[in-house]
């Protein structure tokens, strides 16, 4: 483990070929993503705890852009090439606005989904007592993702919860994929679907909940198909899947 420019990271395989990055979703960090750690023995491997989470310490207030600047230049600073990103959730969107050449979508944020009524009412709720409460009642109201965060990142969660990134997949330029759970409570299907009609990139649809990646059979399948996208399977080129 290393720290640069107060961002902790992992990278192996130093003298293998090109990079492969990794970003975790919201509430977590690069070692929920380690599982693909041991799957590219022939690209060098990058997993970051973004800041403000993992061992990636700030009192700063962010928004997904000013992330997406920070990983830019911390990438530059370690001299490596935004070849293929694998991004998470909260890490896909900023995965998106690094435009690699490769990009690789694990139920990505970006999609604004209606709201369940239940979900209306909490909300409503919080903004007629919060007058008379304010950051007290807060904890009660906030989703599982904010409870416990600190002031500054239950602000950056504010700043990024509702984006609207259609613009953003509409707008990349390289080659995607997208994969989903198909039973996703986080990100929907429909949601996926949506990204990947955006990106005009394939999408793979998997049994399993938000991380549905961590199942062995579907990592397997992830793996495999993202070795044939960036055209490389076992050190050898192909173009089918």
């Amino acid at each position: 483990m290393a720290l640069k420019l107060g961002i902790t990271y992992e990278l192996y395989n130093l003298d293998k070929g090109n990079p492969i990055i990794f970003l975790h979703g919201w509430g977590s960090n690069k070692e929920v993503m380690k599982v693909f750690k041991d799957e590219f023995e022939n690209n060098k491997l990058l997993f970051i705890d973004m800041p403000g989470f993992g061992k990636s310490q700030t009192n700063e207030v962010w928004n997904t852009q000013k992330y997406a600047n920070k990983i830019d230049e911390f990438l530059k600073e370690l001299n490596i090439e935004k070849f293929c990103i694998v991004g998470h959730s909260f890490g896909g969107k900023v995965a998106t606005l690094l435009n690699p050449k490769y990009l690789v979508l694990l139920s990505s944020a970006g999609i604004i989904e209606t709201k369940s009524l239940k979900v209306k009412v909490k909300i409503k709720l919080f903004k007629l007592l919060k007058p008379f409460g304010g950051g007290k009642i807060r904890k009660l109201f906030v989703s599982v993702d904010a409870k416990e965060m600190s002031e500054n990142m239950y602000q950056t969660f504010k700043n990024v919860v509702n984006e609207d990134f259609s613009k953003y997949f509409n707008d990349y330029n390289g080659k995607p994929i997208v994969f989903g759970g198909d039973k996703d409570k986080a990100v929907s299907p429909k949601a996926n679907q949506k990204i990947s009609e955006l990106l005009n990139g394939k999408l793979i649809m998997l049994s399993g909940d938000h991380y549905f990646f961590l199942n062995k059979q579907n990592k397997n399948l992830i793996t495999k198909n993202i070795k044939n996208l960036i055209g490389e399977i076992n050190g050898k080129f192909s173009n089918t899947f």
